[in-house]
């Protein structure tokens, strides 16, 4: 069992990693899979790119925390691994928002905002919308 805890943290630090690299290369494909997917980073290849490039270096750093948890782990083995892999799991994860988040800082304003309707632009404002026409 240590042995696939181990496994399944050395497949997911050479994913990290591989995204890392690939976006901080500028070479990622926009796709649903790897990479920053917020609505601005999704909005051209361009932020996409950006977006990716500036949360590659968290994206590396979790698949070292990750290929460093798995040589952990199975130096370990038993209830340690687990623990060991949990953590390490936990931290990449949250190291990987903090990536995105900043991704997303960096096209927020590259992107033009949507107009907003006079009425309102919440589904139960359509409703509304004959509520705030001028009356004749």
């Amino acid at each position: 069992m240590v042995f696939v805890v181990a496994l399944v943290l050395f497949v997911l630090a050479m994913v990290a990693v591989a995204t890392g690299v690939l976006g901080l290369t500028g070479r990622l494909p926009r796709n649903r899979f790897v990479g920053v997917h917020t609505e601005a980073a999704l909005h051209s290849d361009e932020t996409f790119r950006i977006a990716n490039r500036v949360a590659a270096p968290t994206s590396v750093a979790a698949g070292a925390l990750l290929f460093a948890s798995g040589l952990i782990a199975l130096a370990s083995g038993g209830i340690v691994a687990l623990v060991v892999a949990v953590v390490a799991a936990l931290i990449a994860l949250f190291t990987l928002g903090a990536g995105a988040n900043l991704g997303e800082r960096a096209v927020a304003g590259l992107v033009p905002a949507e107009p907003v309707g006079g009425c309102g632009s919440s589904c139960g404002a359509c409703s509304l919308r004959d509520a705030c026409a001028p009356a004749n």
